[in-house]
């Protein structure tokens, strides 16, 4: 029995996986087809030694003491009249089985193999109808009997994913001779008799076989190869019911047990087979969610991509586009802006240009320049707001972080802050009347922050509802913004202005 498990165990398919593979996982293992058919004839042999004796033995008085058995059981009468409606509507059943089967074959195309087990339901329906035998009908039931049991040990075999071509040929061949043993002169009575006893043993030891399998299968390494332990038990009781039914054919034929056991095992190994093509349904629709789910993480990441590739190239464009804006401001504007400043007699116009040009430098150091070192942006900004307050005649004090800072500025967050700041400035010089001024910057806590407060006459009552429509306001908020920060402004008749801005570094 060990022959035909050589192979080894990771080439051999999941007892979990879906039926779809059965078929091909057949044909791969058809390799080990003369293994397998010395262990059917050696096991066959061995179970006719122990079957030929008690043959031998019974055959005599089987039919004279089995009547008597009956006669003497408390309910005989109850179970003569009860069994046959009992086999009568188990065969009904039997019959709506094979065309529920029929219709999964239909459906599922690789099912296929289940056709072994359905062509054993009407051939068990036509068996039991055949009884009590006349002449003729004994000699159908010697054509039809090997050919049921070819059927039941396809059906076996194809359970476990095996194939067994020689054996295949033996059973036909045998198919073949039962025939053929109808024109020896023989009663046929005797030739029904021998069939009844060669193909029983035949069925038990491919029954014991089978089980066998299983049972070895329970113990595979892997947890998704081993078989199901509840599935193996269901298995032995449904096998079980059908061995039952050929002890009872030898032992008790007038009983009825063999046209009730045996629907009963055809009728659970059917609905068997059906659990497990839900239950591999159920695991294919899980498994095809698990894709869909998969597909659109998959999907998902790609359009991530995508709109990270696409956020790249428009960041190339405009990059290269405000590098050009730069380049033309620079060659073009500038060009004429420095001309005025050097060839106009008008100290007016000429401060004038000198200030567009000092923008137009700013915004080309927006478009293209480089990050700028916090501490040189805090001298810059000081240099300039203390010059102008100090033009205005306005005492400027300016207070920087105590500590060294690190952290620079990128080119764009410069220049706004540069703006924000010149605006102020303005506002204080035109219209606070301050003769004092502190601006505070302090860098804490990932954020940058600037105080200006003056000592002028504040923001009178009557544009505090105009604030974000006048004096800049709205701009130094909207450039504070554009930042992630905040440009808040507080003031009041008589306590001056205090402007904060906070930004992100």
């Amino acid at each position: 029995m060990r022959h035909a498990r050589a192979a080894p165990a990771q080439s051999r398919p999941m007892h979990r996986t879906t039926e779809q593979q059965g078929d091909a996982t057949g044909r791969n293992s058809a390799a080990s087809a003369p293994g397998a058919a010395r262990q059917f004839a050696a096991g066959t042999a061995a179970a006719l030694t122990l079957a030929v004796p008690v043959c031998l033995a019974q055959v005599a008085g089987a039919a004279a003491a089995n009547a008597e058995g009956l006669s003497a059981w408390p309910f005989a009468t109850l179970w003569s009249k009860l069994a046959p409606q009992l086999a009568y509507g188990l065969q009904s059943a039997l019959v709506l089985m094979a065309f529920a089967l029929g219709l999964l074959i239909w459906q599922r195309r690789a099912q296929r193999h289940i056709a072994w087990l359905l062509a054993l339901m009407p051939g068990w329906v036509v068996m039991v109808g055949l009884s009590p035998l006349s002449s003729w009908q004994t000699a159908i039931a010697v054509v039809l009997a090997p050919w049921l049991l070819w059927c039941a040990v396809h059906y076996l075999m194809r359970r476990m994913r095996r194939r067994d071509r020689r054996l295949h040929r033996l059973l036909l061949a045998q198919a073949l001779m039962f025939p053929a043993a109808l024109l020896l002169p023989v009663p046929a009575s005797r030739v029904a008799g021998f069939a009844l006893w060669w193909l029983g043993a035949q069925l038990l030891v491919s029954m014991g076989w089978h089980l066998w399998q299983l049972w070895q299968d329970m113990f595979l390494p892997t947890l998704e190869e081993r078989y199901p332990r509840f599935d193996f038990v269901l298995s032995c009781v449904l096998i079980g019911f059908g061995a039952l039914a050929v002890l009872s054919a030898w032992f008790l034929p007038g009983s009825g047990l063999p046209g009730i056991l045996g629907p009963l095992s055809l009728l659970g190994l059917g609905l068997h087979r059906v659990r497990e093509f839900a239950r591999a349904l159920t695991q294919s629709e899980l498994a095809v969610l698990q894709g869909e789910l998969r597909l659109q993480e998959r999907i998902a990441e790609l359009e991530r991509h995508f709109d990270q590739v696409a956020e790249a190239k428009l960041e190339q464009v405009t990059e290269r586009e405000r590098k050009r804006i730069a380049a033309d401001l620079h060659d073009d504007l500038g060009a004429k802006l420095l001309t005025i400043v050097h060839t106009s007699e008008s100290d007016r116009i000429s401060t004038l240009a000198r200030e567009a040009l000092e923008e137009m430098r700013l915004s080309v150091r927006g478009l293209t320049g480089k990050p700028v070192q916090l501490l040189d942006a805090l001298g810059d900004w000081r240099a300039e707001v203390v010059s102008r307050l100090a033009q205005a005649n306005i005492l400027a004090e300016w207070k920087s972080p105590a500590e060294d800072i690190e952290h620079t500025f990128p080119a764009r967050a410069y220049v706004q802050t540069t703006r924000i700041l010149r605006e102020s400035v303005s506002n204080i010089i035109k219209h606070s009347g301050a003769t004092h001024c502190v601006i505070s910057c302090s860098a804490q806590d990932g954020y940058f922050s600037v105080v200006i407060q003056d000592n002028g006459q504040g923001i009178p009552l009557e544009l505090e509802g105009r604030l974000d429509k006048g004096h800049g306001m709205a701009s130094m908020k909207a450039r504070a913004k554009q930042m992630h920060g905040q440009c808040l402004v507080e003031s009041g008749p008589g306590w001056g202005t205090v402007i904060r801005l906070t930004i992100p570094l």
